[in-house]
């Protein structure tokens, strides 16, 4: 299995039509540029997000060509810490121009998630891109899957937990 760098997937943004969706099924992510920010919020400190900006500039670009970022956070309750900080990171995507969406991990239909379980963006309903993760949770890389019958598993599974999903502004943790 190959795998391409997180900045290689995000170059995906540049080329997508209309739709880009994350699916997030993980309790914690260790992203080496969320260290810092994530230690000071849990010490209760002001936290600097201008570690998000590339991010947000980009969601910002493609969102104001008219196309959607969405994203649904499959998330065990009670949160576990890092949740809890996405949580309260989480007005800054929104204002960015992301729609996202949470859903509790008992609450999801009774699917066997595609693609091992693993989180993915799927781009225009043509692309995946798979998420990777050691076992302490630090991100790999993405895999690229192009094959149409899995494609359409995860946009089949998208729209029934698009659906099932509570949009952020209308989430109580």
């Amino acid at each position: 299995m190959e795998l391409i760098s997180s900045a290689e997937r995000n170059r995906l943004f540049e080329s997508f039509e209309s739709d880009a969706f994350h699916l997030e099924l993980r309790d914690d992510y260790s992203v080496p540029d969320e260290d810092g920010p994530y230690a000071s919020w849990l010490r209760g400190e002001q936290v600097d997000n201008s570690y998000m900006e590339p991010w947000l500039a980009m969601v910002r670009q493609v969102t104001g060509a008219g196309k959607t970022v969405r994203r649904v956070r499959v998330v065990t309750e009670p949160h576990s810490p890092y949740i809890q900080w996405e949580y309260a990171t989480t007005p800054v995507n929104v204002e960015a121009g992301e729609q996202i969406r949470w859903i509790s991990r008992a609450a999801l239909p009774s699917h066997t998630l595609p693609v091992g379980g693993n989180d993915w963006w799927l781009f225009d309903d043509k692309i995946l891109a798979v998420g990777h993760f050691d076992k302490d949770g630090r991100v790999l890389g993405s895999e690229l899957i192009s094959d149409p019958s899995t494609v359409a598993q995860c946009a089949s599974i998208r729209d029934v937990l698009w659906g099932a999903a509570t949009p952020h502004s209308e989430y109580k943790p």
